[in-house]
């Protein structure tokens, strides 16, 4: 199961107890904002992306959409999301799950500025029912993501 290889990764930090498990789905933006009783822009969402013969993960706010202009400039290709089918094999792990943690070789991680506005995000750890509580600075980290503005508000 994904959030078992989750875990797993972050035993190595130290931090799979921080790990949080819900009786109830955070599948969405909506859900996981509920679960953890935060406001829904500090859930990290994490959208799938066609990437060339792979595929390229960007994290975000969970306020926010990529905004296509910024995404095909700083890409060079125009936002092409997953199909489900398509994540759960590249990432290793189901949409509503999907995470920069735990990822098979070669998977780019983006992490969008909007984030960067809180002191803690919440990101999925693999299943439609975990997150962990995370600083910017820790998110980069252990996701080995890089910085990029990409997003712009929901309207």
């Amino acid at each position: 199961m994904s959030i078992e290889a989750v875990k797993t990764y972050f035993r190595s930090f130290g931090r799979e107890q921080d790990v949080q498990e819900f009786p109830v789905s955070s599948a969405t933006v909506e859900l996981a904002a509920q679960a953890l009783s935060t406001e829904p822009a500090r859930i990290a969402k994490t959208l799938s992306f066609q990437d060339g013969e792979g595929c390229l993960l960007v994290v975000t706010a969970g306020d926010t959409k990529i905004d296509n202009q910024k995404f095909k400039a700083y890409f060079g290709f125009k936002a092409k999301m997953l199909t489900p089918e398509q994540a759960l094999a590249m990432t290793g792990h189901a949409v509503g799950g999907v995470c920069p943690f735990a990822l098979p070789e070669g998977v780019r991680v983006v992490l969008d500025e909007s984030m960067r506005r809180f002191s803690t995000v919440f990101p999925a750890c693999g299943s439609s029912n975990s997150a962990i509580e995370l600083t910017c600075e820790e998110l980069e980290r252990y996701s080995g993501g890089v910085w990029a503005d990409v997003c712009k508000p929901r309207e």
